[in-house]
């Protein structure tokens, strides 16, 4: 007998309209949508064409309505700041209405763009959720980025408004954000009318008389506004991933398809009810925050968790079992890196033992490729199922998952389980021919995909076609290379340009990633494809070793490369690999394999905007010098 979620992915593939229907009636609507799936223009699907609603209401009104009013809608957690603080569903309504008020003080209007420019505070969200209920499209950008990178945004969303924060706070350091937003404002050549300034204790900042509008002052004097209805075609934000080009592309969301998805995925794949507490460890510049901090927990009447600090270091590599105890937590969703940082500085998991996991019940990691011994090293510790699934900034949610509210299936390492119902997922070779199972290909989903992902990006359909759907006709790219095995498991194995060619062989570094970190020394490593003038590339190894290893780095090394060879085999070619002290990643935990390749093979490279700690690439550049690479 079919299981449930056999059901759902069966019914989502052969009847979509049928199946988001369903779940749309879980969304509040001001006027029912006309048609379910619009298919009229491919490649741009439309959702729940007609229909009207408000993705604030959904998220905040909705539940206070209802009664639910002193249910905890936010706890938030500094620890880099000392601060605590918690805010029902009751005064986040009064929040965002007053913080409405302000916008629209401001000028903002349905349709208009807001530019939010901030730390991982609770204003973060009402900023957000205040544009929502105006129906102005909101933008966020991580704090802290560059006032170059700030720029090229605001010069392709044309904000009207621009809301900021004076200031970060990292566990060493205070970032001013201020002099950032400035620069990005005088090299811009859109020019926003007005910025919203939050002042915060640890670094107040200068203001810019006639522009710039104190946060504090300007809600004490707002008046409260209502939910604007709009469209569920229109759009709700626009969230920038990197280009190829160096130009940013602006992944568009929209209002009603998005409601719809998200609230679904609550239940069906993380298997939450309302009332209970999600966390989702990442940033609201990032697609996981708006997803899992922001809308979804909100649109399903959770509690969520608004977390400033890292898993390490703030005070101590307890953080987050701290902060799970604490809250009575039972959901966590991170990125694999965070947990890799865990196990590097407590390999044992010794401070997992002083605090109290029963009410914890499971662990989801995305974000990058989740190596087989980091999620046997979570399961050892934690006890509770450990869930890889993959999604991406264009997705807004799952593509693949285990979906712990449909069906539990056994874990198979390395694969984040089977494609979530809306999404059909196969892997294509070079001649766009489906490859068997197990084979390595092009991972591509067929069109249309579900509602919540992007129906374009920002003012730039043709580029929207060209990223995504003229190489693979009918189908959107995902960019990631993997293969789907014999029982519907997908297995994402590295981005396709890390497909390396070692003399007309196509190797996986994520295959060889894999290997490396199930040495018992490592904590986290990489792999990328340096130019090899006999073989076209060789891949060249990156570890980093667990706090307190003693053994020599070359008797790792040597471990490391015959563990390759002995499970790849020789046709892996896998020979030199480095032990440094860490690795380049971005701000959500990406490790910048790109920017090591260019460094490996003498080529110029720009630093990356979404970098964390840009002083790790002459770390890198030197090990490289060592063994006669780099310059």
């Amino acid at each position: 007998m079919a299981n449930a979620y056999d059901q759902a992915h069966s019914l989502s593939l052969s009847d979509p309209a049928s199946f988001w229907g369903k779940a749309a009636e879980d969304i509040h609507w001001v006027k029912r949508w006309d048609k379910v799936l619009d298919e009229s223009n491919p490649p741009f699907y439309r959702w729940f064409v007609g229909g009207e609603l408000n993705t604030c209401y959904n998220a905040v009104d909705r539940h206070v309505d209802a009664g639910h009013g002193d249910r905890l809608a936010i706890i938030y957690d500094s620890p880099v700041t000392g601060t605590k603080r918690q805010i029902t569903y009751a005064e986040l309504k009064q929040l965002v209405a007053s913080f409405a008020g302000v916008l629209a003080d401001q000028g903002v209007t349905k349709g208009d763009r807001v530019i939010v420019y901030m730390p991982m505070v609770p204003e973060a969200l009402v900023a957000m959720l205040a544009c929502a209920r105006l129906g102005a499209v909101h933008s966020v950008v991580f704090g802290g980025f560059a006032a170059n990178e700030l720029a090229t945004r605001i010069n392709d969303a044309k904000p009207t408004v621009v809301v900021a924060a004076s200031c970060g706070v990292e566990p060493s350091r205070v970032v001013a954000y201020k002099p950032l937003l400035d620069e990005a404002i005088r090299v811009a050549t859109h020019k926003p009318a007005r910025c919203v300034i939050l002042q915060r204790e640890q670094l107040r900042c200068d203001m810019v008389e006639g522009r710039d509008v104190d946060w504090a002052e300007a809600v004490a004097n707002a008046r409260p506004h209502d939910c604007v209805p709009v469209l569920a075609t229109d759009p709700l934000y626009i969230l920038y991933t990197s280009g190829t080009t160096g130009q940013p592309k602006g992944v568009v969301r929209d209002n009603g398809g998005h409601a719809v998805a998200l609230k679904w995925t609550m239940k069906a794949i993380y298997n939450v009810e309302p009332g209970e507490v999600y966390w989702a460890a990442s940033d609201v510049g990032w697609v996981v925050g708006h997803s899992y901090i922001c809308y979804g927990p909100l649109l399903h009447g959770c509690t969520t968790v608004v977390f400033e600090g890292k898993p390490v270091g703030t005070p101590d590599a307890g953080t987050f079992w701290r902060i799970i105890s604490e809250y009575n937590i039972p959901i966590l969703f991170t990125a694999p890196t965070a947990f890799r940082a865990i196990k590097k500085e407590d390999p044992n998991a010794e401070f997992l033992a002083k605090y109290d996991m029963s009410h914890f019940r499971t662990l989801y990691l995305a974000g990058e490729r989740a190596d087989p011994n980091t999620i046997t090293w979570a399961r050892n510790n934690l006890k509770v199922p450990v869930i890889d699934h993959w999604w991406q900034t264009e997705t807004g949610w799952a593509i693949a998952a285990n979906c712990m509210g449909l069906h539990e299936f056994p874990v198979k390492l390395g694969s984040p389980s089977k494609a979530v119902p809306g999404w059909d997922v196969q892997a294509l070779g070079e001649n766009k021919e489906q490859m068997p199972p197990g084979q390595i290909g092009a991972l591509v989903c067929k069109l249309p995909l579900p509602p919540g992902t992007l129906p374009t990006l920002w003012n730039a359909d043709e580029r929207f076609r060209n990223a995504y759907m003229d190489e693979y006709p009918g189908y959107y790219k995902t960019g990631d290379a993997g293969f789907v095995d014999e029982d519907g498991y997908v297995y994402v194995m590295t981005r396709t340009d890390d497909i390396i060619n070692v003399a007309g062989h196509r190797l996986s570094t994520g295959a060889m990633e894999e290997v490396l970190a199930n040495h018992p020394d490592v904590a986290e490593c990489a792999v990328i494809g340096v130019h090899d003038d006999m073989k076209g590339q060789m891949p060249l190894g990156f570890m980093v070793l667990k706090a307190g290893v003693a053994k020599p780095k070359e008797e790792v090394v040597k471990e490391a490369v015959k563990m390759v060879r002995d499970t790849i085999g020789p046709v892996a070619a896998f020979k030199q690999a480095l032990v440094v002290p860490r690795l380049p990643k971005t701000r959500s935990g990406k490790i910048l394999r790109g920017t090591m390749q260019k460094i490996a093979d003498h080529q110029d490279y720009k630093m990356p905007a979404t970098i964390d700690d840009p002083d790790i690439l002459p770390e890198i550049e030197e090990a490289l010098q060592e063994i006669g690479l780099a310059r």
